[in-house]
């Protein structure tokens, strides 16, 4: 494929789906990811899409929503490995909330396995995954449909949640910063996301790294109130992906890494570790915002290793 045949459906992917990752990119392209980080810089560069971690989004900022199908396709790989480490933090006889999205659906369809779960959702797919699960009870909100993401919208829906209290919120959305939290590109879906996280003690976002950076249009949860994010390993390359995730460990939000080293180890039904590194660093001990250091500051001496070592070349003097 000529560069000027694969950028252009590299366009097409990215307009149609308001963001992509290099990952997916370079599938459908079939070239190597360097190759579609360069066609993407030229694309930049025409100002017909802005680079974002690990990926392209629509230009301006603030990406729009793209439909069902489209997110169905979308990073499915980092979605599963997502749904598999956040479901070991769901114990049995828990009561959780879980919002709409092609994530949370993911995770659905692994809660099926809990038993004595009680699902509180506005989404018509995570109901759909979990409909035949006889040891899990489902509580649908009210609401309008709203076609696009088949979730249930509205002052309906809103209301529905009021004076109801859960241990966790499980919730995705369009887009995720350390300046401003989650956000998502539809105003409605917004606002009973807000109110799903006002039922919940804890919040766990899931979100894969081609969202991490990504700003959109309405707020949904605040830094803040995250609790937890769960993501994936973004590529080794990815240097603002880390850092984004660095930012957000400062703020106190605990980071579990789908596929980094560690994470798979957990065993089911119990939380993943708190200390799972990030591509490229590992954790400080101690500290609120759960502190990063790079791998290149873990190769610096270690003060007590040095003293160790000069007393025992002393002694051997």
């Amino acid at each position: 494929m000529f560069a000027a045949e694969r950028r252009q459906l590299i366009l097409e992917m990215v307009r149609a789906n308001g963001a992509v990752s290099l990952r997916e990119l370079a599938r459908v392209v079939q070239t190597s990811e360097v190759t579609v980080r360069r066609d993407v810089r030229a694309l930049e560069a025409e100002g017909l899409l802005d680079r974002r971690h690990g990926g392209a989004v629509l230009p301006g900022g603030f990406t729009r929503e793209s439909g069902f199908p489209q997110k169905s396709l979308s990073a499915t790989a980092e979605k599963t490995a997502i749904a598999d480490l956040a479901a070991g933090l769901v114990e049995e006889g828990e009561a959780i909330v879980v919002g709409a999205g092609t994530t949370t659906q993911e995770l659905a369809r692994r809660l099926a396995r809990v038993p004595g779960l009680t699902v509180v959702t506005n989404s018509l797919l995570v109901a759909q995954a979990l409909a035949h699960a006889n040891r899990v009870e489902v509580v649908m909100t009210g609401g309008t449909l709203r076609g696009s993401n088949y979730a249930l919208v509205g002052s309906g829906a809103e209301q529905s949640l009021q004076g109801l209290r859960v241990s966790r919120a499980f919730l995705s959305g369009s887009g995720l910063t350390a300046e401003r939290g989650l956000s998502t590109s539809n105003m409605l879906s917004a606002s009973v996301d807000r109110a799903l996280v006002q039922a919940a003690a804890e919040v766990v976002v899931l979100a894969d790294h081609t969202k991490l950076g990504t700003d959109t249009m309405f707020q949904t949860v605040p830094t803040d109130v995250i609790t937890r994010l769960v993501t994936d390993e973004p590529p080794a390359h990815d240097d603002r992906a880390a850092t984004e995730l660095q930012a957000l460990a400062d703020q106190g939000v605990q980071i579990a890494v789908a596929g980094a080293a560690g994470a798979a180890e957990t065993a089911p039904g119990r939380p993943p570790r708190r200390d799972v590194p990030l591509p490229g660093q590992r954790r400080t001990r101690g500290g609120p915002g759960h502190q990063l250091r790079s791998a290149a500051g873990a190769l610096a001496p270690d003060p007590g290793v040095e003293r160790a070592a000069r007393v025992a070349d002393l002694r051997r003097r």
